[in-house]
């Protein structure tokens, strides 16, 4: 099973990054995991700033401004501080998504949690934010956390969903998955999407093939079975189960009727090419989704 040992958070005092520090906690707590607090102070305007705010310049010093920002990320983080972790807290300063990316290959980070502004999807994660760009550079997994204000999930968690297109992104995420599962004693389901055509006319031939329907659903849950092993069969008995339509969609719809806490998810490819698949599914689940979204790129 996988080990978180080394988590990164990055923070800004909002209560979305409040909210991902309770995630990180619980993670770290389950792992016993080493936690570190980041906070950048950009050194230039963000436009828009969607993670980190644009603080105004001071004549205070370089180093009594960290100090001073330490003291404050300590105070805001004293609940956290309390508890065995004792999380480190780092103060940077730069282009935020570019130190958090350079932090988490210094710390050798094994997962990246961090919160997602605003209410509407649009909002909370728009193309050029500090999250998306940590999201589609990050070689770790990426945990993003709606803010309180939008966020349906519930810690410690109690259902996980997996959406599972038998790449090996996604079965890497289901090894995640299965971890956490296993952590929180959570169910865990996993779902498979079928993209029916888009035209009406190629959705009502497919839908009158009821001989391929039934051989495609009896195989895809052969397939799903296949992938969880025989000792997990110990402790858990995943629910597999098939959608067909749009694959973000379905996912959503999926984690809003059956209450899902945490969706994890792989991205395909590391190349920009590659990031259309993000642009597309990956995308619009972690714009969307009212809980959090760990994301694996593969």
């Amino acid at each position: 099973m996988l080990d978180f040992r080394r988590i990164l958070c990055p923070v800004d005092f909002s209560n979305a990054s409040r909210h991902a520090v309770d995630h990180a906690v619980t993670l770290g707590e389950w792992y016993d995991a080493q936690i570190t607090v980041l906070h950048v102070v950009p050194t230039m305007v963000l436009t828009p700033p969607i993670l980190f705010a644009e603080r105004p310049s001071t004549t205070v010093s370089r180093e009594t401004n960290r100090r001073e920002l330490g003291d404050q990320d300590r105070e805001w983080l004293s609940p956290a501080l309390k508890s065995v972790l004792h999380p480190d807290v780092v103060i940077d300063e730069g282009n935020p998504a570019e130190r958090i990316l350079a932090h988490a290959v210094l710390l050798q980070a094994n997962l990246i949690v961090m919160g997602t502004h605003g209410r509407g999807g649009f909002e909370r994660l728009i193309m050029g934010s500090v999250a998306e760009k940590v999201l589609r550079k990050a070689t770790c997994p990426v945990m993003t956390v709606p803010p309180p204000a939008v966020a349906t999930s519930r810690l410690p968690f109690t259902h996980l969903l997996c959406p599972v297109d038998f790449s090996p992104s996604s079965q890497a995420a289901l090894q995640i998955a299965l971890s956490i599962a296993q952590e929180a004693n959570a169910r865990l389901t996993l779902l498979h999407v079928f993209e029916w055509p888009s035209d009406e006319a190629s959705a009502r031939r497919v839908l009158e093939m009821s001989d391929y329907h039934r051989q495609w659903e009896a195989e895809t849950r052969q397939q799903l079975a296949a992938l969880i092993p025989d000792d997990v069969r110990n402790w858990c008995t995943p629910e597999s189960k098939l959608g067909f339509g749009k694959a973000y969609q379905q996912i959503l719809g999926l984690a809003a009727t059956d209450q899902v806490d945490l969706i994890v998810m792989g991205v395909r490819g590391r190349n920009p090419l590659d990031m259309t698949f993000f642009g597309s599914t990956t995308n619009h689940v972690v714009r969307s989704a009212s809980c959090p979204v760990l994301t694996l790129r593969g």
